[in-house]
């Protein structure tokens, strides 16, 4: 069953120049993967949390699936934590939300 777009709207935020979403990043995971997990959007990566790996793995995957340059994303908040702020310049919150909605896993 895919993750609905209801869903997506809440955790998806508008902002002035792109939109904002919060990500939980779970490194040296088996898989890679966004889980929608409880209202919240987690991000499995094989990559271990070292040299900024995981945070490369996550920018390349969110910039796969939106279809935009990884250097329109930016990890604003939390580049050494588990839980990551990201802003997605020059794009819609309906183009991001539909993107995710296809490549997003229920949990």
């Amino acid at each position: 069953m895919p993750v609905s777009e209801e869903l997506l709207e809440k955790i998806v935020e508008e902002i002035n120049g792109g939109v904002r979403l919060r990500v939980y990043v779970k490194p040296g995971s088996n898989k890679t993967a966004l889980v929608v997990e409880e209202d919240e959007l987690v991000f499995y990566t094989d990559e271990p949390p070292v040299q900024g790996r995981a945070n490369a793995s996550l920018k390349k995957f969110i910039a796969k699936a939106v279809g935009v340059n990884t250097s329109r994303i930016e990890i604003v908040r939390g580049l050494k934590d588990r839980v990551k702020t990201i802003v997605i310049r020059d794009v819609s919150k309906d183009r991001v939300v539909k993107a995710l909605a296809s490549v997003a896993e229920p949990w």
